[in-house]
């Protein structure tokens, strides 16, 4: 074997870093040879290891290879920097310092620590970083940090506990800085460490603190008679049980706040944050006085400016609705969503041309709202399709290249995870030209959601066979036609829940294409007489199209066929949706779906209808048209 020594002679483990030149064997021997070797490193048989891992210098995932033994041998500092040096290029030169951090920091080799650490998104790195400054002497560093974290509201790592227990030791803790924690804990809900900072207050500070505490516990305290009148703090006080009080008894926060606001000190920041919190709620409650409340407010942000709308839809009040749209900003007003908005303001308050003319204009969009726009004025949905054009064997050479070799391996091994972090390594720098080949390198490897996800990172849209794959279609029109529901509609509800993602799983558990809860499928499975046996049948794109498929015609039917609010209730769940549903008249569907208080859900609802529209196309079919599956949306 011929081997070659790299500047500087870095070997790893007595082994040489090979060149890439290296006489290859054949990649079914190397694969069995890289598993062997996996199974030596888990054995933690060394020489077994050097011996078998020096024939796979050339095999695209040697450096996965080496990390995997390094990270179990640590203390080998030579070996880690070479690696880190040679391999600073792959994601694991990353992961193995991460590690070797760790190390350091555990056996209190700070210098090294700081020598080493590069600056990144990882939090408990971060502290570890300067409370390796504060061991090494640099405290006026170390302590600066742990102010900003003292008053951060993000939970922290327990690695930033000795740095923050170090700053609660020093005199650069002030009591404001005492003070802003304990509000912070509250804010999320962390009641062990409110109490924990609450003991390091002055006396007085400690009993404020305490009637803060209870007024969190029983937010409907604020209506004792100490709140009649009072101070600064107690304003601040006051203010935060209405806070609280919106959650439990929004009616109950609202009389309390309108009736004793001005008789407290509350500064006017305050003061518009729980008007703006008060106006919020009630829009996402359907409320009536909503609009009124939204339309005092004196300062109102980009959302407050979108909800006066939906409360202004939600009293049909069309006028209001046209006077709401002025408050978004320019921007905002030329968007599909609020285009489609005045004009249906503008058709609704009488001006039938210029609503015409802003729904022609509008129905070129390929959007939810340029669909229901089309069939505002009887026009063909305008979908456009442009594939990414290549040239040559553009899609060879990036494949041959040895980043998406290391792809295509672990995806062989099937370590999809892992090849899927080689991916988004390899492409995170990409410019968008080289984007959009790699896109097509996805969609021609058959890994529909990393090739959607990478045209996205391309801000591409047209390329539609890439953006809608039409993947397991029998499964798919075999069970819509069993259900009676259109193919496309379950296509759409794939698309948007899993990218076509067989192996797709949410942090809340959903599992496969149409992303169904295990408990929910073992219900579904009992309903079908068919055998439960475990959850990794999910992954299983007949299983799970068959139980999807099965569980959104039950809720077609809890819906009375209404396709709005069916797929809305397969996000947020059934009876979330009937708390939706109008209390005493029929509401148009679009209006429904603007108003959901969701913004997942609203956004959901309409990428699936759109989603379908499109895919009617992709696999050939007409008869979908978005104006028939919005049916007005009855009360309870």
């Amino acid at each position: 074997m011929n081997i070659k020594w790299l500047p500087g002679g870095l070997f790893l483990c007595g082994v040489v870093f090979f060149s890439s030149t290296v006489f290859s064997e054949p990649l079914d021997q190397q694969r069995q040879d890289f598993l062997l070797a996996e199974r030596l490193v888990e054995q933690g048989d060394e020489n077994a290891f050097l011996t078998l891992s020096s024939t796979l210098a050339d095999y695209p995932l040697y450096p996965y290879l080496q990390y995997q033994w390094l990270k179990n041998h640590l203390p080998q500092t030579d070996n880690i920097l070479a690696f880190l040096s040679v391999y600073k290029d792959t994601p694991y030169a990353g992961l193995l310092r991460s590690k070797w951090l760790n190390y350091l920091a555990d056996n209190e080799r700070w210098i090294e620590f700081i020598n080493y650490y590069q600056a990144g998104d990882d939090s408990a790195l971060k502290c570890q970083y300067y409370w390796a400054n504060y061991k090494a002497g640099n405290q006026q560093l170390a302590l600066n940090e742990a102010k900003r974290l003292w008053v951060t509201a993000d939970k922290q790592p327990k690695e930033c506990d000795p740095l923050l227990f170090a700053l609660s030791l020093s005199p650069v803790l002030t009591p404001d800085l005492i003070w802003r924690r304990f509000e912070l804990a509250l804010k999320n809900d962390n009641r062990p460490l409110a109490i924990q900072e609450q003991h390091l207050l002055e006396k007085p500070d400690q009993e404020i603190a305490e009637l803060l505490l209870q007024v969190h516990n029983r937010p409907e305290l604020i209506q004792d008679s100490q709140f009649m009148d009072g101070n600064e703090r107690l304003g601040r006080i006051f203010a935060y049980g209405v806070d609280r009080l919106v959650k439990s008894n929004l009616d109950l926060a609202v009389t309390v706040w309108d009736s004793r606001k001005n008789n407290l000190v509350i500064d006017s920041r305050t003061v518009q944050k729980i008007e703006r919190r008060l106006a919020l709620a009630l829009a996402h409650a359907r409320d009536y006085r909503a609009y009124d409340r939204l339309n005092q407010l004196l300062a109102a942000d980009a959302e407050a400016a979108e909800w006066k709308v939906r409360a202004a839809l939600l009293e049909q009040n069309w006028q209001h609705v046209a006077h709401a749209l002025t408050g978004l900003s320019m921007e905002e007003q030329q968007k599909p969503h609020w285009q489609y908005w005045l004009a249906r303001s503008l058709a609704e308050t009488g001006n039938a041309p210029q609503a015409r003319s802003v729904y022609n204009r509008l129905s070129e969009d390929r959007s939810f709202y340029g669909f229901m726009a089309a069939d505002a004025v009887n026009k063909p949905y305008s979908i456009v399709d442009k594939p990414v054009l290549l040239t040559g064997d553009t899609l060879e050479t990036m494949a041959r290249q040895a980043d998406f070799k290391a792809v295509q391996e672990l995806m062989i091994l099937n370590r999809e995870a892992e090849a899927k972090r080689q991916w988004w390594f390899t492409v995170k720098k990409f410019p968008k030209e080289q984007l959009m080949i790699a896109a097509k390198l996805a969609q021609q490897w058959q890994w529909a959601q990393v090739a959607i996800v990478t045209l996205v990172k391309a801000d591409y849209w047209d390329d539609l066979a890439l953006r809608f794959p039409v993947n397991y279609l029998s499964q798919v029109q075999s069970n819509a036609y069993q259900e009676d529901i259109d193919p496309a509609i379950i296509f759409g509800l794939i698309r948007q829940e899993s990218m076509l993602d067989k192996n797709a799983r949410s942090a809340a558990g959903a599992r496969g294409l149409m992303q169904i809860m295990p408990e929910t499928a073992r219900h579904i499975a009992r309903n079908l007489s068919e055998p439960w046996r475990e959850e990794n049948n999910l992954s299983n794109p007949d299983v799970n199209i068959k139980l999807g498929t099965f569980y959104y015609k039950q809720l077609l039917n809890r819906f009375d066929g209404h396709f709005a609010l069916a797929t809305a209730a397969y996000n947020a769940g059934p009876n979330r949706v009937v708390k939706w549903l109008p209390d005493d008249r029929q509401v148009p569907a679009d209006i429904w779906i603007e108003t959901i208080p969701y913004k997942e859900t609203r956004k959901y609802v309409a990428s699936v209808m759109a989603y379908a529209i499109i895919y009617q196309q992709r696999i050939q079919r007409s008869a979908l048209k978005i104006s028939r599956l919005l049916l007005d949306v009855r009360p309870r």
